[in-house]
């Protein structure tokens, strides 16, 4: 029996025109997200900066004095604060997930235009000063916006394989929410904790035992695309049931796909559940969450049936959902919906 792997696609031909190679990466891009709901990428463009020195200089953010980060913490860690969405989230104890770092939205590559003041999801990323991380802020923005060029040439290529015009998601996408995370899993010292609160914190793993850090939870959106650092511990569930290990090489991406893609989808391309596992190592990775605006409107696609789901705005779905993940819990009430 063949054992199962995360498929490795280069996604080079993605960023030319017509070709017999882009239409084998489609088939393949396509073959992954409709089995695995993951894949490697490799073969990305010169420019995009996932060498470990650009990755380097963006997590020096966790090189911040505690006095420096605590004036980033979202209000729910701290009353006071008006950012909500946006911010840093410090570790809490107890939880299956252990983790602290920082959201930031499109404001850090597009300034205030993209900012609302009545929107949450559209606030302001409260930003460590430029004299504490000199070049820090220009690196997030360049870092942005090649995951931007990544995540449209992903969706043109959904697009052409879904026989829909290549554009068609483009103009969604358009400014969006989408979300740059930066994430540190420090080793576990609260593991007696976790475990009472949860037992299931412990997990075997092809003989090992080893502690969950990250919960196992399908992502709620699009795409999402992870530069890791190296150190094992992803995995992303199987149809079958088993946990796979995410390949951790620095010159990869990893892609995943989220569940509103999977309902636009007709259901053809999966939102893999996908959990994080700790060997006793400190590890760091760098999500981007692909995301729509807050006032697109998801309906079924030209080529589903009309009545396949009640079309919703995407800013609402978003917070109805982010606010069950423990960094958020509580904080439902604090956006109102466009529509109801």
């Amino acid at each position: 029996m063949t054992e199962l792997s995360i498929p490795v696609i280069d996604v080079a031909a993605l960023f030319g025109g017509p070709s017999g190679a882009r239409d084998r990466t489609d088939e393949a891009l396509m073959a992954a997200a409709t089995t695995f709901g993951f894949f490697t990428a490799g073969g990305l463009p010169a420019d995009v900066p996932i060498d470990r020195e650009s990755r380097a200089d963006l997590l020096r953010v966790f090189q911040l004095p505690e006095s420096e980060i605590r004036p980033l913490w979202r209000q729910k860690f701290a009353s006071l604060h008006p950012n909500v969405y946006r911010g840093w989230f410090p570790l809490q104890s107890g939880f299956l997930t252990s983790k602290e770092g920082i959201d930031m939205g499109a404001d850090v590559a597009y300034g205030s235009a993209v900012v609302c003041s009545d929107d949450p999801l559209r606030e302001a990323t409260p930003l460590p000063p430029e004299d504490s991380l000199p070049g820090w802020r220009a690196a997030v923005a360049h870092y942005y916006r090649a995951m931007e060029s990544i995540g449209r040439a992903l969706m043109r290529a959904i697009a052409r394989s879904l026989t829909l015009e290549e554009r068609f998601f483009d103009p969604i996408f358009e400014k969006g929410l989408s979300t740059l995370r930066l994430i540190r899993y420090p080793l576990r010292t609260d593991l007696d904790l976790a475990a009472a609160m949860n037992p299931d914190i412990w997990v075997m793993h092809r003989g090992t035992r080893s502690y969950i850090t990250g919960t196992p939870h399908a992502d709620t959106g699009f795409l999402t695309l992870l530069a890791q650092d190296g150190v094992a511990g992803l995995q992303a569930r199987h149809l079958s049931g088993e946990w796979l290990d995410v390949p951790p090489a620095e010159d990869l991406l990893a892609v995943n796909f989220g569940e509103v893609l999977e309902r636009w989808s007709g259901g053809r391309i999966k939102a893999t559940q996908h959990r994080v596992i700790g060997y006793g190592t400190e590890r760091k990775s760098i999500p981007f969450f692909y995301e729509a605006r807050a006032d697109a409107q998801i309906r079924p696609l030209p080529t589903e049936p009309a009545d396949s789901f009640e079309p919703f705005f995407y800013g609402d779905y978003l917070w109805q959902s982010t606010t069950k993940f423990v960094e958020f819990k509580g904080m439902q009430s604090l956006r109102k919906p466009l529509r109801g």
